[in-house]
């Protein structure tokens, strides 16, 4: 590895500022769907695919991130993400119906899901192993609030211009950064004729979009056996023959070694427990306030904003707090706030005062602040000799888990309900008794901190 630590420090500014404009990209669409349906005269469900299709593309992105790192210079993958993304955002600008302007998100998307997982392997390459935890906390922190903010970004955007605007202006952006990228990343880490296995990339591709587009058709479409069963058989099946053939070539598309470490399996389970949790939420919440207790979509809004402020905040202050006290502490204090936040959460009924809702997900958000960058880091740092195939695995796992949780909070409130979420005590029931098994994912996650999770003067990890 070459590399100075200003042209380090330097190339990861770049890498995070490009990073934080890619993750509002995610989001910034959304408060453009009503328009993009009137132009292009299409239903709600054909529409969010715009948002929808990104987030697919970034998952299965993220599995080729340690074979891309190998392969390519930080240069050339900085440049070519940016490059893709601008070209995307073009396309987008210029998009005559529905289709194209999809496969202009898909094509964003790709540069993003290089971007983004290879920022934080450059930033575990560059920032010494002592400091992880307070740059992925100010890493956490950036990212958190770029997607926080855009969508009221783009709404002042597309209500002084048009939908269109957005993708002119985040070019614009783009390509200032790409410029002052090719100035300033300068630094080399170690790369190699590393060879694409062309049938794992299938299977890995496979593999994501089956089993997180079955999922996520689950809230749409029931147990339907075309959209739901068969792509989640179909993304298993190809998940098992994706991992045995990544145990038996010699150049495997993605190193599945760190899993042979069991600090670093319970500490990816950990995180993708708590981002389950956390994806689930995001759907219960809205779907309770506005269909159970008959409160407005700009209500539902309301009760989540202040937690997801206080959960970004809390990406910075959680990895702070591990430096100073141990991660296995942060920790404990992440399940216990999430533990509360569910409990309280098993107490709402139709007539649940709008403050007492904000204040519980304040407390639960707490919580998700305190545990998920904490552990991310502390995870790759158990097996700190393969970073880019940690950082992988990690991720990879975390998306799916994530889309999973997302969809199976709707279900489980559906079922629970008699199969449909109302205005009457038992969708109150079914609410809470969904509150109660995120509860006991919690304990769950709380064990799996107990028995596994060590702070530095443990012997393990940081």
């Amino acid at each position: 590895m070459n590399l100075s630590k200003s042209e380090g420090f330097s190339t990861l500014i770049i890498f995070i500022l490009a990073a934080a404009l890619m993750s509002a990209s995610q989001s910034v669409v959304t408060t453009g769907l009503t328009d993009i349906m009137k132009d292009f005269a299409i239903n709600s469900t054909t529409a969010q695919w715009v948002y929808s299709a990104f987030l697919l593309v970034l998952g299965v992105m993220i599995p080729t991130s340690a074979y891309i790192t190998k392969r390519f210079t930080v240069k050339t993958i900085l440049s070519s993400s940016l490059l893709l993304f601008i070209i995307g955002c073009f396309v987008a600008y210029f998009a005559p119906n529905i289709f194209v302007l999809v496969i202009a998100r898909v094509i964003q998307a790709i540069g993003c899901g290089i971007l983004l997982p290879v920022t934080q392997i450059v930033l575990f390459k560059v920032i010494p192993k002592e400091k992880w935890q307070i740059f992925m906390g100010l890493f956490g922190l950036i990212i958190g609030i770029a997607p926080a903010l855009a969508p009221t970004l783009g709404g002042i955007i597309i209500d002084s211009l048009s939908w269109r605007a957005i993708f002119i202006v985040f070019a614009i952006i783009t390509i200032v950064i790409l410029a002052a990228g090719i100035i300033v990343a300068n630094i080399n880490f170690e790369t190699e004729e590393y060879p694409l296995d062309g049938f794992s990339l299938f299977l890995c591709v496979v593999a994501c979009v089956g089993i997180m587009l079955g999922f996520t058709n689950i809230a749409q479409f029931g147990s339907d056996f075309l959209y739901v069963i068969l792509p989640i058989i179909v993304g298993v099946v190809a998940l098992f023959f994706f991992v045995k053939r990544q145990l038996k070539i010699k150049k495997p598309l993605l190193n599945l070694k760190p899993l042979k470490n069991k600090y670093f399996v319970f500490g990816t389970l950990f995180s993708a427990i708590l981002y389950f949790t956390m994806c689930g939420i995001n759907v219960m919440i809205p779907l309770f306030v506005q269909s159970v207790a008959y409160h407005t979509a700009t209500e539902a809004g309301i009760v989540l904003l202040p937690g997801t402020i206080i959960m970004i905040i809390f990406n910075f202050v959680g990895p702070v707090l591990a430096t100073r006290i141990g991660v296995r502490k942060v920790l404990i204090l992440s399940c216990i706030f999430t533990f509360v936040g569910f409990i309280s959460m098993m107490t709402y009924n139709i007539q649940t005062d709008i403050t007492y809702m904000i204040v519980t997900q304040v407390i639960r958000c707490i919580g998700a602040g305190l545990g998920l960058m904490p552990c991310v880091t502390w995870t790759i740092s158990v097996v700190s000799n393969d970073v880019e195939d940690a950082t992988a695995i990690n991720n990879t796992i975390r998306q799916i888990i994530g889309s999973i949780g997302a969809a199976m909070a709707v279900v489980f409130m559906a079922i629970l309900a008699g199969g449909n979420v109302a205005h009457n005590m038992i969708s109150v029931s079914a609410f809470s008794s969904t509150s109660l098994i995120m509860a006991i994912l919690t304990l769950i996650s709380l064990a799996i901190v107990i028995l596994y999770i060590k702070s530095k003067e443990d012997g393990v990890g940081e």
